[in-house]
């Protein structure tokens, strides 16, 4: 087994790492002391001639050469927030994010010799950079230790129980294979994920990931990240989580150590309630489909905007339509009007339409209203043309050429709204390329890996 440590300086990697490679029986490996020594002088010193960015080069060149066997490796504080470290650093490996209150990383390097990064006061510039690293570090690893209360004995024997006992539990386990075998999960996907729980003996550090919706049978969401899992040397598995309740999917979560959730309709609005924080988008939004697990707390972010926003940054300015009011509409508005458009909310429940709009300071209406706006961006954020309502939200004489026409709705990758645009003349969008975006950004999350979008584009084809 690889295992690396990653996290903050002062919160115990050398030291712990070496305490876990005499458990393990393994090799320690020191990411610094390997760049001290391929640079024939110290770290102070390299930053003192060659400064950050030359260290960082040595750091990354160390960390390549890294051997793909049996070891336990020591990080250095920032090594993380280079994507390609993440993505040679998690190749095969089980990763492990040591963290650490301010008060002791403080108390811990303050009279040690490691250069200051910033020119600030060494607890301002500790809170800012965990600050500035957080997403990076967690996104990172597959497990988290608080070091804060815990002797580096004692943190390097509760790493290797994580890595030998795994965060799930057997009743956990059996519920969930229950749980799966009775979600209209199709059988071949059942079978794999029972087959995933009967061997956590031989595969303890196991970390679970998948898709909470009711429904969420149509997602490919299972196929595109098993498949860049496997393609990154990731020891991680996705599956379907279907159920009416979102506490009761949590719950069966909770009982497998469950590390990553996608969130999709009807739950991005009720998770919220149920998370220990929540990035800035997610928070405006007032919705979130990405749920990453971590040291006895859950963290949402939203990812959707991101997959709205970036197909239409060459219509910035224009005048907008979006259709719903529900998390994907709200969504949909945060990305439009970071792009300037002058945006209007229209729905069926002209009072959902209103409160979407009251947050976000955009015009509503019901969905009559709509040629009245004249849009020149229309964008489809309800369920309308996804099975089993395989109608368009709209009438073809409502389209015109000239037109953006965005449908959120991917399965089926061609909707009837779709082809009412193209056959109008219409630029067309489908949901593929809101999902192929998203998703890349939510695998950021869950690896911390930047998978080219030819790659999740050639999965899904």
């Amino acid at each position: 087994m690889r295992v690396v440590l990653t996290g903050f300086r002062g919160t115990g990697k050398t030291e712990i790492g070496r305490l876990l490679a005499h458990l393990l029986g393994v090799p320690f490996l020191d990411t610094d002391a390997m760049v001290e020594e391929q640079a024939g002088r110290r770290i102070h010193d390299i930053f003192a001639v060659e400064g950050e960015k030359g260290f960082r080069a040595r750091e990354r060149e160390a960390i390549a050469s890294l051997t793909t066997g049996e070891a336990v490796i020591s990080t250095g504080g920032g090594a993380v927030i280079d994507p390609q470290n993440v993505e040679a650093l998690r190749r095969g490996s089980v990763v492990v994010l040591l963290t650490a209150d301010e008060a002791t990383i403080e108390k811990r390097i303050r009279n040690t010799s490691r250069p200051p990064l910033t020119s600030k006061e060494l607890r301002e510039e500790i809170r800012e950079l965990l600050e500035l690293r957080k997403e990076g570090y967690l996104s990172a690893s597959d497990f988290c230790v608080d070091t804060s209360t815990r002797s580096a004995n004692e943190a390097a024997l509760f790493v290797k129980r994580l890595l030998t006992e795994g965060t799930s539990t057997a009743a956990g386990r059996a519920a969930a294979v229950e749980f799966i075998q009775h979600a209209g999960i199709r059988g071949g996907e059942v079978n794999a994920f029972a087959s995933r729980m009967h061997e956590h003996d031989r595969n303890p550090a196991l970390r679970v990931y998948g898709i909470a919706g009711n429904p969420c049978t149509h997602s490919r969401s299972p196929e595109l990240f098993n498949q860049l899992f496997a393609y990154f040397g990731i020891n991680a598995f996705y599956t379907r989580f279907q159920d009416p309740s979102i506490e009761y999917i949590l719950r069966v979560a909770a009982g497998i150590g469950l590390r990553g959730l996608s969130v999709t309709i009807p739950f991005k609005q009720a998770v919220m309630e149920h998370l220990d924080a929540a990035d800035a988008h997610s928070q405006a939004i007032g919705a979130c489909n990405t749920v990453l697990f971590c040291g006895g707390e859950a963290r949402g972010y939203n990812t959707d905007w991101l997959g709205i926003r970036e197909p239409l940054t060459h219509r910035e300015g224009a005048r907008a339509v979006i259709l719903g009011a529900g998390g994907a509409a709200a969504a949909a508005v945060y990305a439009l009007q970071s792009l300037d458009m002058e945006v209007t909310v229209l729905n069926r429940t002209v009072e959902r339409a209103a409160a979407i709009a009251s947050r976000f300071g955009c015009r509503y209406g019901p969905l009559s209203a709509f040629d009245l706006v004249r849009p020149g961006v229309v964008i489809n954020a309800t369920p309308v043309g996804m099975e089993p309502d395989r109608r368009s939200p709209l009438s073809p004489y409502q389209l015109r050429e000239g037109m953006t026409v965005f449908d959120l709705v991917y399965t089926p990758p061609e909707t009837p709204l779709i082809r009412q645009a193209r056959n109008a003349g219409c630029e067309a969008i489908t949901g593929t390329e809101m999902f192929v975006r998203q998703a890349r950004a939510q695998f950021r999350h869950f690896t911390g890996i930047e998978a080219p979008l030819s790659m999740v584009r050639k999965v899904l084809a």
